[in-house]
């Protein structure tokens, strides 16, 4: 059969950018990407192709628009992608591990590296984003080791090229579904089945929107949620960022080089984010704050965000800020959606984990990172749980015998 032609609008430091071709790739499939970065001239054929989207990727095939990263991975959890690629559904195969590891951020890859040391011979499924929340960061300032900071994309891939020189094997794979009712576990992918001694939980958490109505309409028509992908469609003009922690004064800063100004809204006066953040956000003169207020409405035109309306909390009066792009940034959910009602769960989703350790209700299922964190969600925090998760993993299976 012959391959559809598949085209990627993309650019360089986009997690959403990599997710879409590793899942492309582990498809079989080749690609044309057209790198708006470098050829910014086809930015605007992009957008007009895209009905006004301005998020990357755009994914093409055949020249049908089939959206972004998060469209193609949804069209692929209900086995509707394989159609446009032309592809047959393949037979279910088996694989079994001594060890699994589900995610790829710093919890994820740090257990896998402790793991084999260990002689565990762990493997990875890396979930749909490859080096997890750290890809979205373009400069990391308080990890361990890096004098003058480093990018959280080339954090990733160091940790990844140590878990790979251990001989740890690392797969695409985003499980569908679990059973931890038996040893050995049981995991499922599209197309494969993988069986588990013991289960290493480390798959991090997802960005939260605000829920509007308005907001939902205009994602990728002027509403994100990672400013390194999508600030570029900005350049010059007056945006937004919503939320209080390290993300959102990150995200601000990392936009008020490009843009021409950029408001904080924040729903208080306090922000969450560390000291050194808020200095650098508050000194910033293209940095706004817009405290004690909230998101009222996105306003557009029915194609693109055009201005956005916020509402002071305190007074309830409210005002048109005149900016163009609106960059969520108010947090995340853990990715535990497979879990429920398998492993034991707080009332915000998080896994609880038995105090000083990483064992769940589950005897052989361990929980590592921002999965497992409803508190601190730290790169180096997720590191160190990773560590003691395999650690935890290889003293269970020793007892195991």
């Amino acid at each position: 059969m012959t391959q559809p032609k598949i085209e990627i609008y993309s650019k360089a430091q986009c997690p959403y950018c990599d997710r879409a071709k590793v899942l492309l790739t582990n498809k079989g499939v080749t690609y044309e990407e057209i790198r708006i970065d470098l050829f910014p001239e086809r930015k605007e054929e992009m957008i007009k192709r895209a009905n006004g989207g301005r998020t990357v990727p755009q994914i093409f095939i055949d020249g049908q628009h089939l959206g972004g990263c998060d469209d193609i991975h949804a069209l692929d959890a209900q086995g509707k992608l394989d159609p446009y690629l032309k592809q047959e559904k393949k037979a279910m195969s088996e694989e079994h591990h001594q060890v699994i590891i589900l995610g790829s951020g710093p919890a994820g890859y740090t257990a896998a590296i402790y793991a084999a040391r260990a002689n565990l011979n762990p493997f990875v499924l890396s979930g749909p984003q490859k080096g997890g929340q750290l890809t979205t960061t373009t400069e990391v300032e308080n990890f361990p080791g890096f004098e003058h900071g480093i990018d959280g994309n080339q954090l990733m891939m160091n940790m990844e090229a140590q878990a790979a020189r251990f001989e740890t094997k690392i797969e695409y794979g985003d499980v569908r579904s679990v059973d931890l009712s038996k040893r050995p576990f049981t995991l499922v992918t599209d197309d494969k089945t993988y069986k588990a001694e013991a289960l290493i939980v480390a798959t991090g958490a997802s960005a939260k929107y605000l829920g509007l109505p308005s907001e939902i309409s205009y994602k990728n028509h002027g509403v994100s949620a990672c400013a390194t992908c999508d600030g570029f469609f900005y350049k010059g003009q007056a945006v937004a960022v919503v939320g209080g922690g390290d993300t959102a004064l990150e995200e601000a800063s990392y936009l008020a080089n490009i843009c021409s100004k950029v408001f904080l809204i924040h729903r208080r006066q306090d922000f969450r984010a560390s000291v050194a953040m808020q200095t650098r956000a508050k000194n910033h003169p293209k940095i706004e704050m817009v405290l004690d207020s909230a998101v009222d409405e996105v306003l557009g035109d029915g194609k693109l965000m055009t201005d956005l309306r916020v509402k002071n909390l305190k007074t309830g009066a409210t005002r048109n800020l005149g900016c163009t792009g609106l960059f969520v940034a108010i947090g995340h959910s853990p990715n535990t959606e497979a879990f429920k009602g398998q492993l034991e769960l707080d009332s915000m989703g998080y896994i609880v984990i038995q105090g000083g350790t990483s064992k769940t209700n589950v005897e052989g299922v361990f929980a590592a990172g921002d999965v497992a964190d409803p508190h601190y969600r730290q790169a180096i925090t997720a590191a160190g749980m990773g560590c003691r998760a395999a650690i935890d993993a290889e003293r269970w299976l020793g007892e195991q015998g």
